[in-house]
């Protein structure tokens, strides 16, 4: 497709939101993008959910509705909501301990983290120190074994570093020691069933025809180790996944909540926006209010010494200070992901937005194509 005028958007917009679906082409006809969904949830509606382009990079194959991109970081957005609903149950609180239901995360001066100190990326162990490979990541109860015991690369509770792969083994390792099930049993029985999203953490074979294949970014920056403090030069290279790391049957099988999640952005906006609102759906109420307001809760603000930028994290989330990332209101959480996707909710404007692509771009936080879709989205709200 040349231009946006002739690109073909399948799905629905409501009247009003006309400028989302016009930045959703142009992102096509002129931000490279190959396959993509983006879907905004409302009052137990969608008020848009589109998609078009390509599942493939030789662009034989045409994007569905349910096409199953990797959406990377933005899966943390979904590990936390499962742990947010262990919160509303009473069987877990952000304030206590780790060690409570896992005694041997303590080890090496880490026995004084909070839960939610943990979630925010505080606990120094955003890799651990022997050499890792991606194969690694695939053995949950090897990695959490590895974490527990290892020695934090900075005085735990004092600074965060994203822990862009590691934060899924204590987020599944909770999961696992309070319930007995893993995180992707656990989201697939009591969210993704329940409420009929359509996500995945670790990918049933079954669904591997829906798959889209991951592309990795044009023109990405090279990391310049020369610039890099130690906490980093560790972290990203330790270990330091291929972006097609997803495009292995391996990686889609481990539930990497982290950074393995697959799903649509009607899948993801539904979610969100369900949960920013009164958190029933389908007549199940996953999330009540005062359990949002925990998840949503200021854990650290601090220039994170990994990412090297400015954020503040709720518990396993970006709390959307200064409406920097995800629109305007302040109240919104969300999580983005390496390439560009994104889920936020927005208990202001009672909504769920997500966006999700195959071709990753090569920003680290506000990838263009992402902006437009929002700032047309606000744009439609607004009106």
């Amino acid at each position: 497709m040349s231009d946006a005028a002739t690109m073909d958007v399948k799905g629905d917009v409501t009247p009003g939101f006309e400028a989302v679906r016009d930045a959703f082409a142009n992102n096509f006809a002129s931000a490279g993008e190959v396959g993509a969904s983006f879907a905004i949830w409302k009052d137990g509606k969608y008020l848009v959910d589109i998609w078009g382009g390509h599942a493939d990079g030789a662009k034989t194959k045409e994007w569905q509705r349910d096409t199953l991109p990797n959406v990377w970081s933005t899966t943390k957005a979904v590990g936390a909501l499962c742990l947010a609903i262990l919160v509303d149950r009473g069987e877990l609180s952000y304030d206590d301990k780790i060690t409570k239901y896992w005694p041997e995360f303590g080890a090496h001066g880490k026995d004084q983290l909070t839960v939610g100190q943990v979630l925010s990326h505080q606990s120094g162990v955003s890799t651990v120190k022997e050499p890792l490979t991606t194969e690694d990541l695939y053995d949950h109860d090897a990695m959490a074994a590895r974490m527990a015991a290892a020695e934090p690369l900075w005085e735990p509770g004092t600074r965060s570093g994203y822990h862009a792969l590691t934060f899924a083994f204590p987020t599944g390792e909770l999961v696992k020691r309070i319930t007995g099930k893993t995180i992707g049993q656990f989201f697939r029985e009591e969210v993704a069933g329940p409420w009929d999203v359509d996500f995945h953490i670790g990918l049933p074979e079954s669904e591997e025809p829906r798959i889209a294949e991951m592309i990795e970014a044009k023109n990405a920056q090279s990391l310049d180790e020369a610039g890099l403090n130690d906490v980093q030069k560790l972290t990203f290279a330790n270990p330091a996944p291929s972006a097609l790391a997803p495009n292995t049957r391996a990686w889609r099988a481990a539930e990497l909540s982290s950074a393995g999640g697959r799903g649509s952005a009607s899948g993801l906006a539904k979610l969100y926006g369900a949960a920013a609102s009164d958190g029933t759906l389908n007549g199940t109420t996953l999330i009540g209010r005062a359990t949002w307001e925990k998840l949503s809760k200021e854990q650290i603000f601090n220039e994170d010494l990994v990412l090297g930028l400015p954020g503040s994290w709720g518990a396993g989330v970006l709390r959307n200070v200064g409406g920097l990332l995800y629109g305007p209101n302040e109240a919104t959480i969300g999580h983005s992901g390496w390439g560009g996707s994104f889920v936020m909710g927005d208990p202001t404007a009672g909504v769920g937005i997500a966006y999700v692509m195959n071709q990753m771009g090569p920003d680290l936080a506000g990838d263009p194509r992402a902006m437009g879709l929002l700032a047309a989205a606000y744009e439609g709200l607004s009106s």
